[in-house]
């Protein structure tokens, strides 16, 4: 077979196989997009995701709040609320309220709740409406909505043909994952604050100090075999080893910090194989370089070598971050699965990760959420890749 031949089967098979790469990675980002990208929205971002119950008192008979502007859903100008039939974005059929008159008597309410008995509490736009009670004209007591199985103008119909509204019980807006994107940064911080300064120091003793000893190769093989480990079996450790450590602390249960410090010691191989293959590039003319100048090996290690290893360290880095937004199974163990809107260190939590996961294993996957939370995963490492190039850009010298 003729050199020409064997160079254009080589380069078909160089074609193909990125071609199947290019279409693989687009039809995940197409499906991504078909499923998640309409339940994107701003509310997704910035809401809790549990909605908060709330009994307000009403005692009116309403009045006259005709307005001239046409709203969404079906208007009851005698109580200056507009409600609609929709479905939230745990596809559960809800009845939202879509405008409040600002004069209306069901705007501002005492509240009923136990605990906040007389607090006020207001009714806003996107709430859903559980139950009313009412006075039917006959002046017998009952009461109208969700619970009920009943819809939209049901409602409306039926608040219209009342004598009085005594109470409203209705749920703020959820289903947001403002508390996982705080975990998840958490998460981040706290790992990348251990595992960064730990296995950049470690990379430069193997690679700038320690000899080539039989014990030295021991430990790059065993850095090598710890990179492979499943993360399942770093979560069993996290549990078993450093959740004593938690306890010192002050935590009593699995926690962000448990999650926090196991992820640091998943990271660690990573980061110290990146970093140690951004050492080897550099060129050892620098190192001889800056030491016939009178420099000491630790001044050309850290001002010399290291500013050139900017660019691979924060590859590491970026990988590293990739690491920690999609892992799931090792904090299964150590972080739980509650989704806590008011995550702290010492409390359980949920990542985006961990959220999907959440979607995905119930009877009813909710395959629109999960994409849409994939697709801010997708944005969150994009934007960080920029981040990353930039600092790079910044901070790495070239010498050559």
């Amino acid at each position: 077979m003729s050199t020409k031949i064997k160079d254009k089967i080589l380069n078909t098979i160089t074609y193909f196989a990125s071609g199947i790469s290019v279409f693989v990675l687009g039809a995940v980002l197409v499906f991504l997009f078909s499923k998640g990208f309409s339940t994107l929205n701003w509310d997704l971002i910035v809401n809790n995701y549990w909605s908060q119950n709330l009994l307000g008192t009403v005692d009116s008979v309403g009045g006259d709040y005709t307005i001239s502007e046409e709203v969404d859903g079906i208007y009851s100008a005698r109580w200056g609320i507009a409600l609609k039939d929709n479905v939230n974005s745990q596809k559960e059929k809800v009845i939202e309220v879509t405008y409040i008159h600002p004069e209306s008597p069901l705007k501002t309410m005492l509240s009923s709740s136990a605990g906040d008995n007389n607090k006020e509490i207001t009714l806003e736009d996107g709430y859903t409406i559980q139950k009313i009670d009412i006075v039917t004209s006959d002046g017998i007591p009952t009461f109208t909505g969700k619970i009920m199985s009943q819809d939209a103008a049901t409602v409306i119909s039926n608040i219209d043909s009342a004598q009085k509204i005594t109470s409203i019980y209705y749920k703020t807006t959820g289903g947001g994952i403002r508390s996982s994107l705080i975990t998840t940064l958490y998460l981040i911080v706290i790992s990348l604050v251990i595992a960064l300064p730990i296995g950049v120091c470690s990379a430069i003793y193997l690679h700038e100090y320690a000899s080539k000893s039989k014990l030295n190769k021991l430990i790059r093989q065993g850095i090598e075999t710890l990179t492979g480990v499943p993360s399942i079996v770093y979560g069993l450790m996290g549990v078993t080893v450093l959740f004593p450590v938690t306890q010192l602390f002050g935590a009593t249960t699995t926690s962000i910090l448990l999650g926090g410090l196991t992820m640091s010691i998943i990271l660690l191989p990573t980061i110290m194989k990146s970093t140690e293959e951004a050492l080897i590039v550099v060129p050892q003319s620098l190192r001889d370089g800056s030491l016939s100048l009178g420099a000491t090996k630790s001044q050309t290690i850290f001002k010399v070598v290291l500013p050139c290893a900017v660019n691979g360290i924060l590859t590491g880095v970026l990988l590293s971050i990739g690491r920690v937004i999609g892992e799931s199974a090792a904090l299964i163990y150590t972080m739980g699965t509650f989704i806590n809107d008011s995550p702290k260190l010492l409390s359980q939590g949920t990542t985006l990760s961990l959220m999907i996961w959440s979607f995905m294993s119930g009877e009813q996957p909710n395959f629109e959420l999960a994409s849409a939370i994939s697709i801010i995963i997708l944005v969150i490492v994009l934007v960080l890749n920029f981040i990353v190039k930039a600092i790079a850009k910044k901070f790495t010298k070239n010498f050559a």
